[in-house]
């Protein structure tokens, strides 16, 4: 170990991994704004629209599980999607208790649209794809991690 690696002060805002992740995250919501803006979708609304555009129809607890969001975070924002003509929440014909969530044609028609958005943040990111794939592997990894360390911790 180097002499100052050795020496930094655990407590020092440069050292910490967690300010690195939250801080390129902003980085990358800045980013992603001005392109969103145009789509007239916010960042979690743009999630919930590519997991609609892969799979079309799924529960809203599946959608949830697949975002990492609860139904307390994941309904408004469906509602606003709903609203603005998206999506639509209809019961399921075998299970009442779930609510699938179907695209629109507006929907599915700014899928076209957004197809503009990943060139962007590639291009933004500078680095070869497969360094790109690396980075969001570890981040994956390390996301596991963390949410599997949090569900054990005591609270």
């Amino acid at each position: 170990m180097s002499e100052a690696t050795s020496t930094v002060d655990p407590l020092h805002l440069d050292a910490q991994l967690c300010f690195a992740v939250y801080s390129a995250a902003h980085a990358y919501n800045r980013l992603y704004r001005p392109l969103l803006d145009r789509l007239r979708l916010t960042y979690p609304q743009y999630l919930v629209m590519l997991v609609l555009w892969e799979t079309d129809g799924p529960t809203v607890k599946a959608l949830g599980k697949r975002l990492h969001l609860d139904s307390g975070q994941l309904t408004p924002l469906l509602k606003r999607l709903e609203s603005a003509g998206l999506l639509a929440r209809e019961r399921s014909a075998t299970d009442e208790r779930q609510v699938l969530i179907r695209l629109t044609d507006a929907g599915r028609a700014l899928k076209l649209e957004a197809a503009s958005v990943p060139p962007v943040i590639r291009g933004a990111f500078g680095g070869s794809q497969a360094d790109a794939l690396l980075l969001k592997e570890t981040l994956t990894d390390l996301r596991d991690r963390l949410n599997a360390r949090s569900e054990t911790m005591p609270a």
